[in-house]
């Protein structure tokens, strides 16, 4: 899971940019505003969802709303692409080895990961942010979780317009997105349980001296398999009619993170031990995509080195870098990399223009 060469057209303040690196660290340092957050960001949108900013599709064009863009990248003998045009801006377009192809079909080429300064108010802010968090966990190990997740909204979504409709909905109707609901849903649910345990267990067995030992706790309301979710929509009809949509499901899920050698939840922990629990989550999450998968995914930390102290900051980059795997990672200062390890690959970004260090 190795991009060898990264390529830009019309993306945010690059009006075109082609990068050659390889595999280990990538390092991207330049001012705020400069353009380093946009290149991971542009990485990001090669696998599914809305990428690490979860921003509009027009957004992203340079000429914001107006404009097309796209981005590209060679994996050795393998072309991913994906992008908009200037006729249809809201529709993201991807194309593997030259032919279209769903958007979802990206998780089985590529595995990223992300830590953003955005996640860090992950733990308190609401639980949809946590959920979309595990489900892009999900999906770098099991693509298909994409896929289901995206059919059991659609049936959700369909299913809602009908409670929501003045004139009570036929209950064979109903029966039959039900039964989607469940079928759907029951995949998500034991999905996410089964990477929520694997990780547990990865990180169980890390050194958290470094970070922070971290545990992921699910609450999915017992609705766990096609049973539990059966009866809980067939008990809930009455209200959910009432609500004018479906109040119980794993749309409804929620994590918790708990700082075992606290033994208290991250909500409750200082914005550094947050931190430093997601990274340990990250960093865990991809020696498990690495153990599964038998190849490491990418990983993408924007301004994680800034948080912390250089002593830290040598170990994490010594890390990485013995674990393998392609790692992206940006800062204001390329003094924050001086404990980075010879061959990691240097670049400074200077308004959209990218200059090998």
């Amino acid at each position: 899971m190795t991009i060898s060469r990264l390529s830009l057209v019309n993306f945010r303040n690059y009006a075109q940019m082609r990068l050659d690196v390889g595999d280990g660290l990538i390092i991207l340092s330049g001012e705020n505003g400069a353009g380093k957050t946009n290149i991971l960001e542009a990485v990001s949108l090669l696998a599914p969802g809305r990428g690490m900013r979860r921003a509009a599709l027009r957004d992203m064009a340079r000429q914001s709303g107006a404009g097309d863009f796209a981005v590209a990248a060679e994996l050795n003998d393998t072309q991913l692409g994906t992008g908009i045009s200037k006729e249809q801006p809201d529709r993201r377009r991807t194309r593997i080895n030259g032919a279209s192809a769903p958007t979802n079909d990206l998780a089985e080429w590529l595995s990223i990961l992300w830590l953003t300064p955005a996640m860090d108010r992950l733990f308190i802010e609401g639980a949809s942010g946590r959920r979309n968090f595990l489900d892009r966990l999900v999906t770098a190990l099991e693509p298909s979780h994409a896929r289901n997740s995206a059919r059991y909204d659609a049936t959700r979504r369909e299913r809602n317009r009908l409670l929501a409709e003045e004139r009570a909905p036929e209950a064979e109707w109903l029966d039959a997105l039900d039964g989607q609901l469940v079928q759907f849903g029951s995949a998500v649910a034991e999905a996410r349980a089964r990477i929520a345990l694997a990780l547990n267990n990865v990180l169980a067995k890390a050194d958290g001296g470094l970070f922070a030992a971290a545990e992921l706790l699910l609450d999915d309301g017992g609705l766990c398999d096609e049973n539990s979710i059966c009866d809980a929509l067939s008990a809930s009809r009455q209200a959910d009619r009432a609500a004018g949509r479906t109040l119980r499901g794993p749309h409804r899920a929620d994590l918790t993170v708990l700082h075992k050698t606290k033994k208290q939840q991250a909500v409750k922990c200082s914005t550094g031990e947050q931190k430093a629990l997601l990274l340990s989550i990250v960093i865990a999450h991809a020696d498990l995509i690495a153990e599964q998968r038998d190849m490491r995914p990418i990983l993408l930390l924007d301004e994680v080195a800034a948080h912390l102290d250089p002593g830290r900051r040598a170990i994490l980059f010594e890390r990485l870098a013995a674990k393998g795997g392609q790692v992206w990672l940006t800062g204001t200062e390329s003094a924050l990399f001086d404990g980075a390890p010879s061959n990691a690959q240097r670049f400074r970004v200077v308004n959209g223009v990218v200059q090998a260090q």
